[in-house]
């Protein structure tokens, strides 16, 4: 039985560390991806069982994504494995190559994704009903997966459709990458596609992506939070609750880190704020909000002690290298409890 099932692109990720990518003699590699980011700290940190169904192509560098995603406890069954022709021509593995940012120079990322096999995946590749079966609580996907091509967007529709089928609580997160969407109709097309797979959503994380004309088309300052919130539920009134995390940036190391959410039962919450807070690597930290706030609410202790959940999660993920949580749940229960991550024994 699993527990949470993510559908997303899993990348190698290249580190330069504290270096810089075009002058870089060596890298240290991760595993990373939006929507599988999630069901990783939801498993290692969490506890949950997790699985992820994604598509790779089936030579060493695959292979290699496959033993990071192994030593993150997530199951691997639902993998598609596609032929390798040598070259890639057919179907490759994406590559991301990180920079951390420092000071006055920001995270730099540089994908090299186009044509992978996961963005072949098409309609009717993915028994559903099979998936969602076997005791599934919850699934989740986004954006990113759904801007890979012109048919992962009907396999995500296909996929949150039979999840609600199922009785399965169904999550969806915005996430909007502008290149993703270059020469596809841009953030005109990305609002379009989000709006019909979030209607399949009971929780949309990130959901200020859907504020204003266009994902990125408005800032929403933080008296302006609960208003937008409100705004975006009504464009989807199915949709139970409204998440998303709270970022200022003075610099690359120091950002100002909180969330909110609202639903009908509770309306406009928030989460503590987190001021001042010290960052290493901040790839990867909306999508651990996004794990902690599904543990929250798979747990039943209500939307403000989700939040809580997702908060800290993602603070803590900002203080190691990689996409994915390094962090523990007593490191989590206790950053919630007294301000420090620090067990006090």
């Amino acid at each position: 039985m699993t527990d949470v099932v993510a559908l997303g692109e899993v990348m190698l990720r290249f580190d330069p560390g504290e270096g810089r990518i075009r002058t870089a003699r060596t890298f240290q590699v991760w595993e990373g991806g939006g929507e599988y980011n999630v069901v990783r700290g939801l498993r290692r940190c969490f506890g949950l069982r997790t699985a992820v169904v994604t598509a790779l192509a089936d030579n060493a560098v695959g292979r290699l994504v496959e033993d990071l995603i192994l030593q993150g406890g997530v199951d691997t069954s639902l993998i598609r494995w596609m032929p390798d022709d040598g070259i890639g021509r057919a179907a490759r593995n994406g590559l991301n190559f990180v920079e951390r940012g420092y000071g006055i120079r920001g995270a730099l990322g540089v994908s090299d994704r186009a044509h992978t096999a996961v963005s072949q995946l098409r309609k009717g590749d993915v028994d559903w009903d099979a998936v969602f079966t076997a005791g599934v609580r919850w699934f989740h996907t986004g954006g990113i997966f759904a801007g890979l091509s012109d048919t992962t967007v009907d396999v995500a529709d296909e996929a949150m459709a039979a999840a609600r089928r199922h009785g399965v609580t169904v999550s969806y997160d915005p996430n909007y990458r502008p290149s993703l969407w270059a020469g596809r109709g841009g953030a005109d097309a990305a609002r379009e596609v989000d709006l019909r797979l979030a209607r399949h959503a009971d929780v949309v994380v990130g959901a200020l992506g859907l504020a204003g004309p266009c994902p990125g088309g408005v800032r929403v300052s933080a008296d302006e939070v609960p208003d937008a919130l409100a705004s975006v539920a009504a464009l989807l009134p199915e949709v139970r609750v409204w998440a998303t995390a709270l970022r200022e940036v003075p610099s690359a190391g120091v950002n100002d880190w909180s969330s909110a959410a609202w639903s009908a039962e509770t309306g406009f919450v928030t989460s503590p704020r987190m001021p001042g807070l010290h960052v290493l690597d901040r790839i990867g930290s909306g999508d651990a909000f996004a794990a902690g706030l599904i543990h929250g609410l798979l747990g039943g202790t209500g939307l403000e002690r989700a939040l809580a959940y997702g908060t800290a999660h993602g603070a803590l993920t900002m203080t190691t290298p990689g996409d994915v949580s390094m962090a523990t749940l007593a490191e989590v229960e206790a950053l919630i409890a007294g301000g420090s991550a620090h067990v006090r024994r």
